[in-house]
């Protein structure tokens, strides 16, 4: 099961590389100068403009550190009709494929939606400061690489294209501090209380109705927005199967017993 990669617009923006896979009916890669392997991608921001070019829609999405190309194709017309309906400005969340097309010497680097929701400042506020924190991390590991402490392929391949070093690393660093900078403090984090995950996720899974269930990545995506990490749901989903609450119909689904 592949995860939805949460980047923050700064970084995508800055991408060169793309990387194809072997299967041509399989995505290829963006990898960006933080590290970061896109496919399936998971983003928030600002929706600020919306055009209709009739076999395209494109819009532009804006968190604190820059703004993404959203392109939907003529056929999915049940996603720019949704999208039509969204006030200009609103928070949105996107689940989408990344894409980058490089034709002479210009590179047009874009995101492919799958799923479009309204979101509030708050919601927005906790999956900006989500985003930031795997940013962070895979920033320390590049360090690490950096150093000779790593040597992950994934990792060097990014070294050795955008030619990286400890500077252009704190670069990134500081981009990412900016964006966090402009979240506004949460009132509920500092309540102490924890959040029981595996009620709040069969609340979710009572208002399933296809037959399958549930996917499991919307489950993630769903509850991402409330500020909870990916590695949680995944947690809570595994207690809530070994305790036969619920169970996976087929792959990548999950739904109450």
């Amino acid at each position: 099961m592949e995860g939805a990669v949460r980047v923050l617009a700064g970084e995508f923006s800055r991408s060169t590389l793309g990387i194809p896979e072997e299967d041509r009916n399989t995505p290829g890669w963006v990898v960006t100068p933080g590290g970061a392997w896109c496919r399936r991608m998971f983003l928030i921001g600002a929706l600020t403009e919306v055009v209709d070019l009739g076999d395209l829609c494109r819009c532009r999405v804006a968190d604190p550190s820059g703004a993404f190309d959203i392109v939907i194709g003529g056929r999915n017309t049940a996603l720019t009709e949704t999208l039509k309906k969204i006030p200009v400005p609103s928070f949105v969340a996107i689940t989408g494929n990344a894409q980058i097309y490089q034709k002479s010497n210009t590179i047009s680097l874009s995101v492919r939606p799958e799923h479009i929701r309204v979101i509030d400042r708050a919601e927005r506020d906790k999956t900006l400061l989500i985003a930031a924190e795997y940013t962070l991390r895979r920033l320390e590991e590049l360090v690490r690489a950096l150093q000779g402490e790593k040597t992950d392929e994934r990792l060097m391949a990014a070294i050795r294209h955008y030619s990286l070093t400890r500077s252009s690393v704190l670069e990134l660093t500081l981009m990412v501090e900016e964006a966090v900078g402009s979240a506004r403090p949460s009132d509920s984090q500092d309540s102490g209380e924890r959040p029981d995950i595996p009620a709040q996720i069969q609340e979710f899974l009572q208002n399933a109705t296809d037959p399958r269930g549930i996917a499991v990545e919307e489950v993630i995506d769903t509850f991402g927005l409330r500020g909870i990490p990916k590695e949680n749901v995944l947690a809570a989903l595994e207690f809530l199967i070994q305790e036969d609450e619920c169970y996976q119909p087929q792959k990548g689904y999950v739904k109450l017993l």
